[in-house]
């Protein structure tokens, strides 16, 4: 069952009553009357991003929703996602499976880089395919991937992708502070991220040792991995709001609602179709067995594209 993603953009009191989140809004009425409350079962919860300043959330409510295994985003008075909070607890037999990620052999590790960087320049290959970008130097990039990626196919598909994939005529530069729309992938990215990590922690996993990324100030760098064959949903949803010739010059609640979308975007594994979000699980759940020496792959959604590899 796919979790719901909530977004509380304006002043909240948020509290636990009865296993549902109850959602305490001000009322819109001059008199100051007219509060309304909500409620939401706190099971059907993933994700929850707390956007305001004068957001209000009970411990109660905090610790049910950390129970079930959601994410809580907070934003600072920009609206920028600063903090992730995850449960320390999220797998049955999460110390077993902590003990087999960290005796991970550097070989597996650098094995299992070379299926998401392959992934990831299959997808960036789709999104491009779909814009009419010629994509044949993608696909074979993504089929010279070695055993840890020592030729930087990585960054040469990067390099292209980012150049054309709003038009070569834009001179878009990828960067996080960079101009528009760099703001919608920014934000797109960070609720990726929050639900990469549940899934880490949902199959047992430590978000933050990494089976490439190693920066020390970095407590996810298992997610930014993970992440990277799926960031291309994001880009695709970013580029349907740029095509639309919508304002994207600012990052308005509007916005903010369409890409946290993107949990519900589509994904294919192995010929099946889930919401991303379940997708996610898939392949942290495969993740784990290749720690376990259960299995030597990642299952990874593929976006797609006439020619696309076997």
């Amino acid at each position: 069952m796919i979790k719901r993603t909530l977004h509380f953009g304006n002043p909240a009191y948020l509290s636990k009553h009865l296993e549902q989140l109850q959602v305490e809004l001000p009322g819109t009425s001059k008199l100051g009357e007219g509060n309304t409350k909500r409620s939401v079962p706190i099971e059907d919860i993933g994700v929850v991003i707390l956007d305001h300043q004068q957001i209000t959330i009970t411990q109660a409510a905090l610790a049910a929703l950390l129970q079930n295994n959601a994410a809580i985003i907070t934003c600072n008075d920009t609206h920028h996602p600063v903090g992730l909070f995850l449960p320390l607890d999220g797998h049955d037999v999460q110390s077993e499976r902590f003990r087999h990620q960290v005796n991970a052999t550097e070989p597996l590790k650098k094995q299992l880089w070379q299926q998401t960087v392959s992934a990831k320049i299959v997808n960036q290959a789709a999104i491009l395919n779909d814009r009419g970008i010629e994509t044949d130097n993608l696909l074979h990039w993504a089929k010279s991937v070695r055993s840890g990626d020592p030729d930087n196919y990585e960054g040469r598909a990067a390099a292209y992708y980012w150049r054309y994939i709003f038009g070569a005529q834009t001179n878009f530069f990828r960067r996080r502070e960079g101009e528009a729309p760099n703001n919608l992938l920014n934000y797109g990215y960070a609720i990726l991220r929050a639900m990469v990590a549940r899934g880490l922690v949902g199959s047992g996993l430590l978000p933050t040792l990494g089976i490439h990324h190693r920066n020390k100030y970095n407590a996810y760098c298992l997610a930014d991995d993970i992440m990277e064959p799926y960031r291309p949903y994001v880009d695709k949803l970013v580029c349907e709001i740029v095509d639309e010739g919508e304002d994207f010059e600012f990052l308005t609640t509007e916005l903010k609602i369409r890409l946290l979308g993107i949990a519900t975007r589509d994904v294919h594994i192995e010929k099946e179709s889930s919401p991303l979000m379940v997708g996610l699980q898939r392949t942290t759940a495969s993740l784990a067995k290749c720690y376990e020496g259960k299995s030597r792959k990642i299952l990874y959604p593929v976006m797609p594209i006439l020619g696309s590899l076997k």
